[in-house]
């Protein structure tokens, strides 16, 4: 089980402007922002409730989290 807060602004926080500021300005990033916000609320909370779900959905899950935050750290660098 984990509670680590993978928010981008504590994963990122050396981009936390560039975060905001695309969130206004770029559409795609603000979606793919909102995405991995969802995403990742949806795995902590499983983790942390300890809720039942197939190992391969949950697998799922946090493969596209990563997915998602490695297109985001393209975007801000």
């Amino acid at each position: 089980m984990s509670d680590i807060n993978h928010s981008l602004y504590n994963d990122f926080p050396q981009y936390a402007d560039r975060i905001r500021q695309l969130k206004h300005e770029d559409e795609n990033f603000a979606r793919l922002a909102s995405e991995y916000h969802k995403l990742d609320h949806s795995v902590r909370g499983l983790e942390m409730r300890n809720i039942p779900t197939s190992d391969e959905n949950f697998e799922q899950m946090k493969l596209r989290r990563v997915q998602l935050k490695d297109q985001i750290l393209r975007m801000l660098q």
